[in-house]
């Protein structure tokens, strides 16, 4: 054999090497992080195929006339039953969960011309036509020169009597005088 070809050997020999080494180092680490990224529960068979049957389970159920279908009433999550107790996005039943719900998006800001709450300049115009109109505006839309107001506040679904009582509570935080004897 020449110089040349045991140099070639050699050279070729710690080239491989080298490569073998660095191949051990990924395979390590990879194992190593694998390690410490996977679930530490092992499933049992049945286990793994009930929850994939889970994740992959229709969303609709079918309730058959003549079958026991209570199974597949939808019950309330008591958060939402809380929150709609709580002055959630339930119906409201005072002015002041009304307007903290609907109202204030548009009074609170003063957004399309809606007077702010509590603004006394803002509400004088307004207020000079008198509640009757304040109500008729609240309860039916009302598209003027300086702004709009849908109606309901875009919640049609909400009692009139509940909306009034919103419109008492607003006109409070202005002149309170002027719905003393109102329900609020």
């Amino acid at each position: 054999m020449s110089k040349q070809d045991s140099h070639f050997i050699n050279v070729f020999s710690m080239v491989i090497g080298l490569l073998v080494v660095i191949a051990i180092l990924i395979f390590s680490f990879a194992r190593y992080v694998g390690n410490h990224t996977q679930e530490r529960d092992i499933l049992s068979d049945t286990e793994y195929i009930h929850r994939v049957e889970q994740r992959v389970a229709p969303f609709q159920r079918v309730a058959i006339a003549g079958q026991n279908n209570a199974g597949l009433a939808i019950a309330p999550t008591a958060a939402s039953a809380a929150g709609a107790s709580a002055g959630g996005m339930g119906v409201p039943t005072t002015g002041q969960q009304l307007f903290q719900q609907t109202c204030s998006a548009c009074h609170g800001p003063g957004v399309a011309g809606a007077p702010k709450a509590g603004d006394k300049a803002a509400w004088a115009h307004h207020l000079a036509k008198g509640l009757a109109t304040l109500y008729d505006h609240a309860l039916h839309g009302f598209h003027g020169s300086t702004g709009i107001m849908p109606a309901k506040g875009g919640r049609p679904g909400v009692p009139d009597a509940v909306v009034k009582r919103a419109v008492n509570y607003m006109v409070s935080l202005v002149d309170p005088q002027l719905v003393k004897g109102k329900p609020k």
